[in-house]
């Protein structure tokens, strides 16, 4: 029998003869260079995965522009299903799934109160809804968005008291008109963990509007996975960042997926306080992307009549 070792260790090693004298060294499965890697970084697989999505959205954007200018010279409801159609296909070109949970169709004058935390809202919200976006003028002097921007028939806003009238003006004759609009009420872009608290001074066309209907928007996918809170900084557009970089950024993933939860519509004469309006449909839209960012099962919520600052 052979004697057992002083040294626990060397009695869980293997015999001498089964022990190999140089390491195992592994080989790719599939022969090549970097570009077999598969498991490795790929980089540069990123790299063109931007400049065809940026291409493909661009061209179609070239290609819709003067068909849109047409349209709006022209009666009929024809501007406002082209518009929307741009938008489904430039979310997919670039890659962008989206996926609406609630009932899709909207009434005429509908004002949508909706969560903002990129400049993804505008294709992902554009695609889904036939409305018209109420923007900041700044995009309106921006080259190519701008253009694009006004080709959609974008109510620019500014933040110059003088001209607030006018502004909320065109917004009560866009919706007497007939029109939809979708409404930022957060004033800016957030950081996408949490929805700012809605200004009630955004909400005074409120009473124009046939329908108020909340919306929560959440970009709950990246590479076919749920997204963390590590992942916000890839969609979120907020602060002082460049658009143009953080395109660049977005657009060399893959696998990127936003959800738009449509909640219960409410008349406006329901809550008729302006800042009990604004904290009830800041609620529903802060629970809606609360849900959708802990990857829970996302369903439209009802607004409440009331609201503890309603008094």
């Amino acid at each position: 029998m052979d004697a057992l070792p002083s040294d626990p260790a060397l009695a869980l090693a293997p015999p001498s003869r089964l022990r190999r004298r140089t390491p195992i060294q592994f080989r790719r499965a599939v022969p090549g260079g970097r570009a077999f890697d598969v498991m490795g970084d790929r980089p540069l697989g990123g790299r063109l995965r931007a400049i065809r999505r940026l291409l493909l959205a661009v061209l179609w954007t070239l290609l819709c522009m003067p068909v849109q200018a047409v349209l709006l010279l022209l009666p009929g409801h024809g501007k406002v299903g082209f518009a929307r159609l741009y938008w489904r296909v430039a979310c997919a070109l670039i890659g962008m799934r989206v996926r609406v949970v609630g009932e899709r169709a909207g009434r005429p004058r509908t004002l949508y109160l909706s969560n903002h935390s990129s400049w993804l809202d505008i294709p992902v919200l554009g695609g889904a809804l036939e409305a018209a976006f109420v923007s900041k003028a700044e995009i309106g002097r921006w080259p190519l968005i701008g253009w694009v921007a006004r080709l959609g028939r974008t109510v620019f806003v500014s933040r110059s008291r003088r001209r607030t009238g006018d502004e909320a003006r065109e917004m009560q004759d866009r919706l007497a008109a007939g029109d939809s609009l979708i409404l930022f009420p957060e004033g800016t872009s957030s950081d996408g963990t949490r929805v700012l608290p809605f200004r009630s001074s955004f909400l005074a066309v409120a009473e124009k509007a046939e329908t108020i209907r909340p919306v929560s928007v959440v970009y709950d996918r990246l590479g076919g996975l749920p997204a963390c809170r590590r992942d916000r900084p890839v969609f979120a557009w907020y602060g002082n960042m460049s658009i143009a970089p953080h395109a660049w950024w977005l657009l060399r993933h893959a696998g990127l997926r936003a959800t738009i939860v449509l909640h219960d519509p409410l008349p406006p004469g329901a809550i008729p306080n302006r800042k009990s309006l604004a904290a009830a449909t800041e609620a529903v839209v802060a629970e809606g992307a609360s849900a959708l960012r802990q990857n829970r099962e996302a369903r439209p919520l009802p607004v409440p009549s009331s609201s503890p600052t309603s008094s």
